[in-house]
């Protein structure tokens, strides 16, 4: 029991030490920024009493306009509490996250995950279209890195049968990323832009696994949904549904070939501030004051659809190679793939990439 009571002290404790250390938090930018997300069956199962299972993942996400549209879109200009109508214009953001994962089985039934990002981006657009007297506007350019927001969760298995397994999960997104971050103009970004989103998520889950033939094919679903409140720049992201349905076909002892479909519907983000109008494209005016009164008002370029295949694999190297550095160790693999996307005129997810590795430990010996 005090060995039980130490590993979750350690865990949640690493927790508080992220979220306390100012440190780590460095400065993110860009106006469109997405992750990668795909279902790995060792983070969303409940792991044996005693167990930890660690996932240590790279994520490549690249975002960029779609055909068909203009990419002009409003600044949430929270510091002033400004809403400004076509004020500038996205070129492309890639997002890489280095997540670290460790999900600890209290009992068989119930376990504790704590999950770290940090995060690398590159963004530019073009800034200022109607403020700008250039002829092409004045091209912004950011490179940030640093520790995003944390997440807790706790698992609980419902359905712990030889063939069924359903998790149900309660987590919460802790601030720890930055909301300060400011551009190569030293002007702070719009909330949407920074590495974090400025104040505590709740999430709900809920993953369901079913074997069709034992030990051979399986079928898997996940689903979530997060609420994040308002930030003390008065900008609240909206909430976030995940779907995601797959098999997973056993082809060799060491061999898992995995198929997913990820759907994800993104609600649009508020903020509360005054309505402006940028004016003429290279007019070099003023912004024009349509509504002084500050108010909840939607983000119009914010909220998104995207529907995704995403082909993968995952090698158990416990199985090709026996030693102690290779037992309970499997690395992966997937390729998520837009079919269907909108992302209201803003940048929108391309295809992306995931890379892993999940390695357990037996920490503590299940009482007989």
């Amino acid at each position: 029991m005090a060995g039980k009571r130490f590993i979750i002290g350690f865990i949640l404790s690493l927790a508080l030490v992220v979220f306390l250390w100012p440190g780590a938090q460095t400065a993110q930018a860009s106006c469109g920024a997405v992750s990668c997300f795909v279902v790995i069956g060792s983070q969303q199962q409940v792991p044996q009493e005693g167990m930890l299972t660690i996932n240590g993942m790279y994520n490549y996400t690249p975002m960029r306009l779609l055909s068909g549209t203009t990419g002009i879109i409003p600044a949430a200009d929270q510091a002033n509490q400004r809403l400004i109508l076509d004020h500038h214009k996205e070129v492309r953001t890639i997002t890489q996250t280095y997540t670290l994962d460790m999900n600890y089985g209290v009992t068989d039934r119930f376990a504790v995950q704590v999950t770290v990002p940090y995060l690398r981006r590159k963004h530019g657009h073009i800034d200022e279209i109607g403020e700008s007297t250039e002829e092409f506007g004045e091209r912004a350019d950011f490179f940030d890195n640093g520790i995003g927001d944390m997440r807790v969760t706790a698992k609980y298995n419902v359905l712990p049968t030889l063939r069924n397994l359903v998790v149900l999960g309660f987590g919460m997104d802790l601030p720890t990323g930055d909301t300060r971050a400011r551009d190569s103009g030293n002007r702070v970004l719009e909330s949407s832009g920074q590495l974090g989103r400025g104040h505590v998520g709740l999430i709900g889950s809920v993953y369901q696994t079913y074997e069709l033939i034992p030990h051979r094919l399986n079928q898997f679903a996940y689903g979530s949904y997060r609420h994040t409140f308002r930030n003390r720049d008065g900008y609240q992201f909206g909430d976030e549904f995940l779907f995601n349905f797959g098999v997973n076909l056993v082809t060799l002892p060491w061999l898992v070939v995995t198929n997913q479909f990820n759907y994800r519907y993104l609600v649009h983000d508020n903020v509360r501030a005054n309505l402006l109008q940028s004016g003429a494209p290279f007019s070099g005016e003023e912004p024009l004051e349509i509504d002084p009164f500050v108010t909840t008002r939607r983000v119009s370029s914010t909220g998104s659809t995207y529907f995704a295949y995403t082909p993968g694999f995952q090698i158990s190297l416990g199985e090709l190679v026996s030693s102690s550095w290779t037992d309970a160790t499997s690395v992966y693999f997937y390729t998520q793939i837009p079919i269907a996307r909108d992302a209201n005129n803003n940048l929108s997810q391309g295809t992306s990439f995931i890379f892993g590795i999940t390695k357990s430990f037996q920490l503590i010996k299940p009482a007989a």
